[in-house]
C-alpha cells in the first residue's frame, strides 16, 4: 500500500503543482466531510445514550450534572491526554493564519472530535463548527506538507480545509466558502478559490452520502406573502441587531469573567454549574439545538419551553412561551460561553442559529398582538437565524447562504437577505460609535 501510495503522488506531482493542489485540495474535502458526518453521528449517539431515559413533560433534575460533567471530562482530556488547549477553533485557526503557522500537529486530526463529543454530547450549549473546522484545517495542512506543496500553499490548504469542516457539518458547500473568504478572511487568487469551492463540495456531498441526503433542519414553511413580509423582514433585521450586541456582549463578559479565574478546576467547576442551571431552567438549550430549531421553524412554537421547570407557572400557554422564549434568548450566550470559554471543546456558530431562532420567535409573536398583523413565526424565527448569525459574527453573506441552504429554504432568500444585512448594519453603526477610532 505505501508503494502504491508514492507512487499516486509522484503521478500528482509530474502532472504540475495546480493538478496537486486541486487533488490535495478535493481529498481533504472528501476526509473533512466524512469526519463533520462522524462527528454529528457521535454527538447524537453520547446524547441520545444519557437522555432516553427523559419522559416528556418531567422535569428533567439530571440536566443539572451532565453538563458539567461534560465540561469535566473535555477539560480533563485536553489537560491529562493531549496536554494543549484547544477550545476556540475558530480564532485559533485565524491566529495559525495571521501569525504563518500552517504546520498543524497531526494530533488535530481527532482531538478536537474527541472533546467536542464530551462537550456537546452531555449537553454543552454549542456547535459543533469550530471543532470540525479544526480538523478540517489539520487534514488540510498534514495533506499538502505530505505532497511536498510549499508553504504559501499548505496555507491556503489551511484555510481550505477549515471550510471544508464548515460545509460538511452544515450540508453547505457556499457557507463554507464564504467561511474561508468571509470569517477567515483569506485572500485568495482565481485558483485557489476554484480549490476551495472543490473541497467544500466534496465535504458537503461526502456528508450528504453518509447522511442519506438528509437536510440539515429541514423548512417546510409558508410562502413568503411578499412585501408585507418583507416589510417586516426590515424590522426584524433592526431588532435582531440590537439583539446580537446584547448577545455578544453577554458572551464576552462571561468569557472575561471564566477567563480570570486561573485554577483551571474551578474554572471548570464555576463554568459548568451556571452551564447547568441554564440548562435545567431552559432545556432546549441542551446541546446545539438543532431538533429544537427544527420544530419551532417548522410552526411548533411550544417547543423552546417545552420540559421547562417553569411550565409549573400557571400562565396562558401564549404568555408562556414568550418569556420562556425570551429567557432562552437571554441565557444562550451566557451558556453558550461558559461551554466555550469554561473548559468545553465548541464552536460559536451554532448558538447565533439558536438564539437567533428564539428572537425571531419573539418578534413574531410580539407582532401578532396587534390588531391587523399575521405574521408566520416559523418564517420569522428562520430569518432570525441568519440576521443574528449576521451580526453578531459580522459575516452577513455567509449567514444568508448558510441559513437557506442548511435548511433548503432557498425560496425565502430575499426576506432572509433583508433581516441579515440590516442587522449586520445596526452592528456596524454600533461600532462606528463605541470605537470611532476602528
Amino acid at each position: 500500500m505505501p508503494a502504491v501510495t508514492e507512487r499516486i503522488i509522484s503521478c500528482l506531482r509530474n502532472r504540475g503543482s495546480d493538478t496537486v493542489f486541486f487533488a490535495v485540495a478535493t481529498v481533504t474535502g472528501l476526509i473533512a466531510g466524512a469526519g463533520a458526518w462522524l462527528l454529528k453521528f457521535l454527538i447524537a449517539a453520547v446524547s441520545e445514550m444519557l437522555t432516553s431515559h427523559f419522559v416528556n413533560g418531567d422535569i428533567h433534575w439530571a440536566l443539572l450534572a451532565l453538563p458539567m460533567v461534560g465540561i469535566v471530562l473535555a477539560s480533563a482530556y485536553q489537560r491529562f491526554i493531549i496536554h494543549r488547549d484547544i477550545s476556540h477553533g475558530v480564532e485559533r485557526i485565524q491566529r495559525y493564519l495571521n501569525e504563518g503557522q500552517y504546520r498543524i500537529s497531526s494530533e488535530m486530526l481527532f482531538s478536537p472530535i474527541a472533546s467536542s463529543v464530551l462537550t456537546l454530547g452531555f449537553g454543552g450549549s454549542a456547535g459543533s463548527e469550530g471543532p470540525i473546522a479544526t480538523t478540517g484545517a489539520a487534514i488540510g495542512s498534514n495533506l499538502s506538507r505530505r505532497m511536498g506543496l510549499p508553504e504559501s500553499s499548505v496555507g491556503l490548504m489551511v484555510a481550505i480545509g477549515a471550510g471544508a469542516g464548515i460545509a460538511g457539518i452544515f450540508k453547505a458547500p457556499v457557507g463554507g466558502i464564504l467561511f474561508s473568504l468571509e470569517v477567515l478572511g483569506m485572500a485568495m487568487n482565481t485558483t485557489a478559490v476554484l480549490a476551495l469551492a472543490c473541497s467544500c463540495l466534496a465535504a458537503s456531498l461526502t456528508a450528504n452520502i453518509l447522511s442519506g441526503f438528509k437536510v440539515a433542519v429541514a423548512f417546510s414553511g409558508t410562502t413568503p406573502s411578499g412585501a408585507g413580509e418583507a416589510a417586516a423582514a426590515i424590522v426584524l433585521g433592526l431588532f435582531c441587531g440590537f439583539y446580537s450586541i446584547i448577545y455578544a456582549g453577554a458572551m464576552r463578559s462571561t468569557r472575561r469573567r471564566l477567563e480570570s479565574i486561573s485554577k483551571r478546576w474551578l474554572r471548570n467547576i464555576i463554568a459548568g454549574t451556571v452551564l447547568a442551571v441554564a440548562v435545567f431552567i431552559f432545556p432546549s438549550l441542551f446541546g446545539e439545538g438543532y431538533g429544537v430549531i427544527g420544530k419551532v421553524i417548522n410552526g411548533d412554537t411550544s417547543a423552546m419551553a417545552a420540559a421547562s421547570p417553569l411550565t409549573e407557572l400557571r400562565l396562558d400557554s401564549g404568555w408562556l412561551v414568550l418569556a420562556v422564549t425570551a429567557g432562552v434568548a437571554l441565557a444562550k450566550g451566557i451558556a453558550m460561553s461558559a461551554t466555550t470559554s469554561g473548559g468545553g471543546v465548541a464552536g460559536d456558530f451554532a448558538p447565533t442559529l439558536f438564539a437567533g431562532c428564539a428572537a425571531g420567535l419573539i418578534f413574531a409573536m410580539v407582532a401578532n398582538m396587534m390588531p391587523g398583523v399575521h405574521l408566520p413565526p416559523g418564517n420569522f424565527a428562520l430569518y432570525g437565524m441568519a440576521a443574528t448569525m449576521a451580526g453578531a459574527l459580522k459575516a452577513p453573506l455567509m449567514a444568508i447562504f448558510l441559513v437557506t441552504e442548511m435548511t433548503a429554504s432557498f425560496a425565502y432568500i430575499l426576506p432572509v437577505a433583508i433581516g441579515a444585512g440590516m442587522a449586520y448594519g445596526i452592528v456596524r453603526i454600533a461600532d462606528a460609535f463605541i470605537r470611532p477610532n476602528k
